[in-house]
């Protein structure tokens, strides 16, 4: 993302090939997403390995209707970028990409610096690198916090059903197992705001009621959140999967106690993106059977956010934080 030449010249083959590049391009629109647009957004995010989880994209557009856009050149989509405003103190940028034929040529500038300005005003904006982008992030002011690790656990067939009994976390009073309709939403928003960046309600209201996958949370006898966390389809560049996310819990073993109930019914390819703020997790997957396939790179603008993460296991998605 540093700076373009306005024209460049390649040779091939004793051919002369000019490129224009152009960033203000008249035929280049950014535009907001619409509805219609979010199947192939989804088919471009699985294509670049994503894994979009069902009904992501419709969550991100609810979670801040003015943030996500997408970019058209003679009225084609060939681009889009999330900027999502959390609150007056919090955003996030993801969901960020370029269709292949295009790349190179200015619009992928265009669509960040529509983004970023959307939260110029904001004192820390977030992000998640690849590790080949870091630089140019770093050339706009963003810098490193921790690495962001994406584990995968292969189970072919389905698994005998975990026990349920709760008896053995004696720490806590009356501790229940709930799912789905049953999990009182007020003790959820108050555990998560005090373990991520920025309180987000309307996101995880999203995040609770979406009707793929399920939602597990454990409550104590006084309604106080021990943990939660959500389990939904999502699709692989080759075939389908399952993704994990948001995962958090007090301990290593609620933490262990909740993907167990999770993953059981739901054989195949799973996947979970932990912050490498909590420095259990790595040894934590390593120990439950995951395997590391990838791993980013979580970058800040302006204040880094001082919230411990050590309860977090499983983030809800990349591209939003």
């Amino acid at each position: 993302m540093k700076s373009f030449l306005v024209y460049i010249r390649f040779v091939l083959n004793l051919n002369t090939i000019n490129i224009t590049i152009q960033e203000d391009n008249p035929s280049f629109q950014i535009r907001p997403l619409e509805s219609r647009d979010i199947s192939f957004i989804t088919k471009w995010s699985r294509n670049e390995g994503f894994a979009p989880g069902a009904g992501d994209v419709s969550i991100y557009r609810h979670t801040d209707n003015q943030g996500l856009w997408v970019g058209c050149l003679d009225t084609r989509p060939i681009g889009c970028i999330a900027g999502v405003r959390y609150n007056s103190n919090y955003g996030f940028i993801g969901l960020f990409l370029v269709i292949k034929p295009y790349r190179g040529l200015g619009y992928g500038v265009r669509l960040w610096k529509h983004a970023l300005n959307h939260l110029s005003d904001l004192p820390c904006i977030g992000l998640e690198a690849a590790p080949e982008r870091i630089s140019d992030y770093e050339t706009w002011g963003f810098r490193a916090s921790s690495l962001t690790t994406r584990w995968k656990l292969c189970s072919e067939n389905a698994l005998s059903r975990p026990s349920t009994s709760l008896h053995i976390f004696k720490d806590f009073i009356n501790l229940q197992l709930l799912e789905d309709s049953q999990i009182p939403e007020s003790a959820v928003y108050s555990y998560d705001a005090k373990r991520e960046p920025s309180p987000r309600p309307h996101f995880i209201s999203d995040w609770l009621h979406h009707p793929a996958g399920k939602v597990l949370a454990l409550v104590d006898s006084n309604r106080k959140c021990h943990g939660f966390g959500r389990i939904r389809p999502c699709l692989l560049k080759n075939g389908k999967g399952w993704r994990i996310g948001p995962l958090i819990a007090d301990s290593n073993e609620l933490a262990r106690f909740l993907i167990d109930q999770l993953i059981y019914r739901h054989p195949g390819n799973i996947l979970i993106d932990s912050p490498g703020l909590n420095t259990n997790s790595y040894e934590f997957f390593q120990s439950y059977g995951f395997e590391k396939i990838s791993e980013t790179l979580r970058m800040y603008r302006g204040f880094s956010p001082s919230t411990s993460m050590s309860d977090v296991y499983g983030l809800a998605c990349l591209e939003l934080g």
